[in-house]
């Protein structure tokens, strides 16, 4: 492709090659970004979930470790994904009996020059496949679905919000 060609596309140089945009003349803001999966469990799986009881142990709790530890390893896993100082990883998780699923959310905050959509949804993603490693020595037929951004906030593009997201993000 030519020089002009590339021009809308950010990670790529002017001979069409991967690059790490330079993002050191960015101003720092302060940056948050809301994600969500879904797991769709049996209803089976989901009560032994609530109760604690899954042959593996307490799968929330796991799985909300490894949300934030995601987060924290993002840029190792996203290759164009820059370094960033995170100054918060939360995951929440929402028990629904109809149809039986767990819905994931996870947010993360940082004060810096790009946004943490990846770390988010990195988070959201990990928490939901360690609910499936927790949970398959009881169902095997878990899925894992609806991986996607609900809310960023910060820097040049400002606020996003995905349609029927209502929470408030302060």
């Amino acid at each position: 492709m030519k020089e002009k060609e590339q021009a809308g596309f950010t990670h790529l140089d002017a001979e069409g090659r991967a690059r790490m945009v330079d993002v050191g003349q960015k101003p720092v803001t302060r940056r948050v970004a809301v994600a969500e999966a879904v797991v769709e469990l049996s209803a089976h799986t989901l009560e032994l979930l609530r109760e604690k009881a899954l042959p593996k142990g307490d799968a929330l709790a796991c799985a909300k470790i490894a949300a934030i530890l995601a987060a924290k390893n993002t840029v190792s896993l996203i290759p164009l994904c820059h370094t960033l100082p995170l100054d918060s990883v939360d995951a929440r998780f929402e028990l629904c009996d109809t149809p039986p699923r767990v819905r994931i959310e996870t947010e993360a905050r940082c004060t810096g020059p790009t946004g943490v959509e990846m770390e988010a949804i990195v988070a959201a993603q990990t928490a939901a496949a360690v609910l499936y490693d927790m949970c398959k020595a009881v169902q095997r037929d878990i899925v894992i679905s609806r991986v996607r951004l609900l809310y960023k906030n910060g820097g040049r593009s400002g606020e996003f919000r995905a349609p029927g997201f209502e929470r408030q993000v302060e």
